[in-house]
């Protein structure tokens, strides 16, 4: 076969995975690494993302006097999906999430522990964010400078990849379209960082129809192309009925109000005026089913000026509230007026729950829906993110990490907590490009930037 270039690592997909896979890959001078992104024009989900990273055992924790570990970390992931098959990856994930974080912080990065950031699920405070919280955009730039500054790098736009190359079985290249024409690019390894497939409506239709019909929140370039390719060289697929939902979708917005809202008081009230669920015992994505089984398939999200002030600095809160998305009511007649309820039913429907805070006037209120933002099932991998086949053997040359391979959330969307996501592709990106540094380059050839 004839090659157009030659490089040492492909990466397929320039998001959280695959720039944190080359960042650690470029890292050995003698190695040159190519990132193929589709487009950057249509963004990546973790840009779109709130930025927060879950990690368990850091020294910003350490500092705030917060006990947690990587094993606790995992144990909690465990705990919400019951995906005790998935336990090695999930360890070893949590085991590099905390001197990723601190390795960001390192580069220049500002990274605080988010203390005003309950989830459900976690029994630690131990998602981290930028101190501006200014979300995902801000680490993604951050990140690809510091990919632009390695002379071994290249971070190559607008070049979507149409195929992967085999020989025998194990991966030699990757095809990517760049300037109206077809080029073959010859890897040592490629690693498949290109998101999930909840863009692609017919995917969606056929391993996730129990969603029905959700607002969809993430980018428009999450297709599943790396399934049908490493489908045809014998990979595996698991949990493709899961995805990374919201409740928190603003409807007619398409904003969402922040997940720590139920944690500072918020409650949620039906189109009948019923408080229908102990809100601080969902995250965001299993809220989402419960919201899907509501009447008109949303509910009323009502808080006062002390979860405000606590929430209101946060990317989604920002969004929203810029947005127009979020009412405001003086008086408990004005909540109950907005509801559609009389003011005693409205009354009982905030009676707070046992060991709560009781709501004040004034109130806010964003009437909310269900949302799908990513996909969870994915390809088999090992913990070091090899693609595996279905005798459980690796794909000679091929890694995935990020969405294209199975997340954490277990068989269902309610099994995925805050932070999973980025866990999954920066975490995965970290350990491929460690190990691929510790593999000898390719000889064969010269090799070129892209």
């Amino acid at each position: 076969m004839t090659w157009d270039t030659e490089v040492d690592v492909a990466v397929i997909g320039g998001g959280a995975c695959g720039v944190m896979t080359a960042l650690r890959a470029a890292r050995d001078p003698g190695r040159v690494v190519a990132v193929f992104e589709k487009s950057t024009r249509e963004g990546c989900n973790a840009a779109i993302s709130s930025g927060s990273l879950a990690a368990g055992g850091t020294r910003f924790q350490a500092a705030a006097g917060i006990d947690d570990s990587p094993q606790r970390h995992a144990g909690d992931i465990l705990r919400a999906s019951g995906d005790e098959e998935w336990r090695p990856v999930v360890e070893a994930l949590c085991e590099a999430a905390p001197r990723i974080v601190e390795w960001i912080a390192d580069t220049g990065y500002p990274i605080e522990i988010g203390t005003d950031m309950p989830r459900a699920g976690m029994t630690a405070l131990r998602l981290h964010t930028d101190t501006g919280r200014l979300g995902g955009a801000r680490l993604m730039r951050h990140l690809r400078a510091l990919l632009d500054a390695h002379d071994n790098a290249a971070f190559v736009d607008e070049a979507p990849a149409v195929d992967l190359v085999s020989d025998g079985g194990a991966v030699t290249g990757v095809v990517v379209a760049q300037n109206g024409a077809l080029q073959r690019v010859r890897a040592g390894a490629v690693v498949l960082a290109t998101d999930g497939f909840a863009a692609d409506q017919a995917l969606v239709k056929r391993y996730l129809p129990h969603l029905g019909t959700p607002f969809y929140g993430g980018v428009s370039t999450s297709t599943g192309d790396a399934l049908a390719w490493a489908g045809r060289l014998g990979a595996q697929v698991r949990n493709m009925g899961a995805g990374l939902r919201s409740g928190l979708v603003v409807v007619d917005h398409g904003t969402r109000v922040s997940p720590a809202l139920p944690f500072n008081g918020a409650v949620l009230v039906n189109l009948h005026g019923e408080r229908f669920v102990d809100e601080e015992s969902k995250g965001y994505s299993s809220m989402a089913g419960v919201l899907q089984r509501q009447p008109g398939e949303r509910a009323a999200m009502i808080w006062d000026a002390t979860a405000m002030a606590a929430t209101r600095e946060s990317e989604m809160m920002r969004e929203s509230l810029a947005a127009g998305a979020v009412r405001d009511c003086a008086t408990l007649d004005d909540l109950a007026a907005a509801l559609g309820r009389t003011a005693d039913e409205t009354g009982r429907a905030l009676a707070p729950l046992p060991g709560r805070r009781r709501l004040t006037a004034p109130y806010h209120l964003a009437w909310v829906t269900h949302g799908l933002l990513t996909t969870q099932g994915g390809l088999v991998i090992d913990p070091s993110g090899r693609v595996l086949d279905g005798t459980g053997e690796p794909v000679p040359g091929l890694y995935a990490g990020g969405g294209a391979a199975c997340g954490l959330a277990g068989p269902h969307s309610d099994g995925y907590l805050s932070g999973n996501g980025l866990l999954s592709a920066f975490g995965m990106g970290w350990i491929i490009g460690n190990g691929l540094t510790e593999r000898p380059a390719d000889p064969g050839g010269p090799r070129r930037r892209p």
